[in-house]
């Protein structure tokens, strides 16, 4: 559906969307799928977010949480972790200062038995008009994005966290520098991860523009 879908769209979206998308992404399926999500805003007139390692090193925290339990993540024996756990783990194993924690506005989270590229991750969060909501919000004002597999290989799971925290003041690094820790990614934290092979994908720009085209069309009910 989605190539057909990227055969139906005329040349002038090709440009006008390109001209606006986020092209400095680093080998990171993280920061794509921030940059996916931010094209996806910008085409739907809201505002970019910034990407906060701070908040991005926390998904990533939060997702470990679960321990690799898939089944924890959607239905009706969805959980999440306790609110304690962000001042009492998830900042110290990132070096965030607990003090400049902020309200978590909104997440999006998914599992899959085995790894997608981030386009696909991005279709999969996108699951309902809810994830539409929750990804239009214009109280939103930073994003964290992060991936990770369980011991090494499946299931994956991909996290995304929303916050409305001032900027420069909300998940501040102590030092700057967020704590690097594996297995998984998180985005804006200049880290290159190995889980997405180079080789099997398009070039970054034209994957935005697929997925904002994709956003888009369910929004209209195409």
């Amino acid at each position: 559906m989605a190539m057909i879908l990227w055969l139906l769209l005329p040349p002038f979206l090709f440009l006008s969307v390109s001209a606006n998308t986020q092209t400095k992404v680093t080998d990171n399926p993280a920061d794509e799928l921030v940059a996916a999500l931010n094209a996806n805003r910008t085409a739907h007139k809201s505002s970019s977010l910034t990407d906060n390692p701070g908040l991005a090193c926390i998904a990533l925290q939060y997702i470990k949480a679960y321990q690799g339990d898939c089944d924890a993540v959607g239905g009706p024996d969805a959980k999440k972790p306790a609110d304690s756990e962000f001042a009492e783990t998830f900042a110290p194993n990132c070096g965030v200062d607990a003090s400049t924690l902020s309200p978590i506005t909104s997440r999006l989270l998914g599992c899959q038995s085995k790894y997608v590229q981030p386009p696909e991750a991005f279709s999969m969060l996108m699951k309902n008009e809810k994830s539409l909501e929750i990804l239009y919000n214009k109280n939103h004002t930073e994003v964290g994005a992060a991936v990770t597999g369980t011991d090494g290989g499946a299931p994956f799971f991909w996290c995304v966290l929303f916050s409305s925290g001032k900027l420069n003041n909300s998940f501040v690094l102590e030092g700057g520098v967020a704590k690097i820790s594996r297995p998984g990614c998180f985005s804006g934290a200049n880290d290159k991860c190995s889980g997405a092979d180079d080789s099997s994908r398009p070039g970054h720009v034209w994957l935005y523009v697929l997925t904002a085209f994709i956003a888009v069309g369910y929004a209209f009910g195409l």
